[in-house]
């Protein structure tokens, strides 16, 4: 392996280069805005308008949100505006919602929208505004090499339980060249202390949870607004049928709730769990047990992107994991040569013990110790 010069992200009281920070209204991305200003950094607020409809109150969050950016911004003695994205949000990340749940799988959208949308488009206006940077609220590191573009490593946060590398796995190497990430070395307490320091409105809002355009209206009320629901059959692994369920694009493998089973003659007293959806016959096939159908040791990834230089012509070890929420586990990655004989971008993954629910259309990401490699769609 080559020997690299490390540079870190580094800041300047005497700095006077322009920053654009997504201001979001919330805590994390008020605090990276205050800790740019005290770092000498002409600073730019760049609110993202990214979905038109209200939630199922008649409220819209983003207007609440906008509210909340403005007053930070006031607070912070800098100027904020507003950008409607939500056209390119359509076109880019949700028509790929839909499509992914009429097949079955179980998509994240707000992986994707960190590349399409908040490094995408958002990046795009900044340089209208002559921006050298453009900040957010990410809870991740960078690291360059040798100024080199195209070695830009994305680095876990300090903060190992807010840490957000994951949803940042199918960002480009060349979208994270020009970015600083402020929070990268505190802990969620300390921003918090940080707003309450400074008496900023956002001090003490609750972190936004779940899908982002979704928020906190009825998942299968909203989904149904967009895909029409086709009730089918809830059987066991043996095909006798059990109950109905109302539409397969509802359920994830290993959910243990909100099918109704309840109680069923001749099984034992374990909770009922989805163990396969069946579009073919429209069949949700459930388990009674304690859910070892649903532990695998392999899976097939698509389309893997690596962020900064890396070398998977032969197999390599890394961690990877599956969803946000877990931890990462030891896994030995093989690249598959397609037609031509070339090592292409899919992979088998192969972990060194066995995982539960690995799901078709969520995002594994790869990790080399605190290095997030990328990530790639489960197939």
């Amino acid at each position: 392996m080559r020997t690299r010069t490390i540079k870190m992200t580094t800041f300047t009281k005497k700095s006077k280069k322009t920053v654009v920070v997504g201001l979001s209204g919330g805590v994390d991305s008020s605090v990276a805005a205050k800790l740019l200003l005290e770092q000498g950094y002409n600073v730019i607020g760049l609110f993202m308008h990214n979905w038109e409809e209200a939630d199922d109150s008649g409220a819209c969050s983003a207007a609440t949100d906008w509210q909340d950016a403005q007053a930070v911004a006031g607070k912070l003695g800098v100027p904020c505006y507003s950008l409607n994205f939500s056209k390119e949000y359509m076109e880019r990340v949700f028509s790929y919602f839909l499509h992914e749940y009429k097949l079955g799988r179980t998509p994240n959208p707000d992986v994707l929208c960190n590349r399409e949308i908040k490094f995408g488009p958002f990046s795009e206006y900044a340089k209208k505004l002559d921006a050298d940077y453009i900040a957010t609220g990410h809870y991740c590191g960078i690291k360059h090499f040798n100024d080199m573009q195209s070695d830009t490593h994305l680095i876990r946060a300090v903060d190992t339980t807010k840490d957000q590398t994951y949803f940042l796995n199918q960002v480009r190497t060349n979208q994270l060249s020009n970015v600083l990430f402020p929070l990268a070395n505190l802990q969620k307490h300390e921003v918090r202390q940080i707003a309450e320091k400074e008496n900023l409105v956002t001090a003490r809002k609750k972190d936004s949870t779940g899908i982002c355009f979704i928020g906190e209206r009825n998942f299968r009320e909203f989904l149904k607004t967009y895909l029409p629901a086709m009730q089918g059959d809830i059987v066991d692994k043996t095909g006798k049928i059990l109950g109905k369920h109302d539409g397969l694009m509802y359920y994830t493998l290993g959910q243990r709730k909100g099918f109704g089973l309840g109680g069923v003659s001749g099984e034992g007293n374990n909770r009922w769990y989805v163990v396969e959806k069946n579009l073919d016959k429209n069949w949700l096939v459930v388990s009674n047990g304690e859910g070892e159908e649903l532990f695998s040791t392999e899976l097939k990834a698509s389309n893997i992107n690596f962020i900064g230089d890396f070398d998977y012509s032969k197999p390599y070890r890394a961690t990877a994991k599956c969803r946000y929420s877990q931890s990462d586990e030891a896994c030995t990655v093989t690249h598959i040569k397609d037609n031509l004989g070339n090592v292409s971008l899919n992979a088998n993954i192969v972990f060194d013990t066995p995982q539960r629910a690995i799901t078709a259309g969520q995002f594994v990401a790869l990790y080399n110790s605190s290095r997030c490699l990328g990530g790639g769609v489960i197939e």
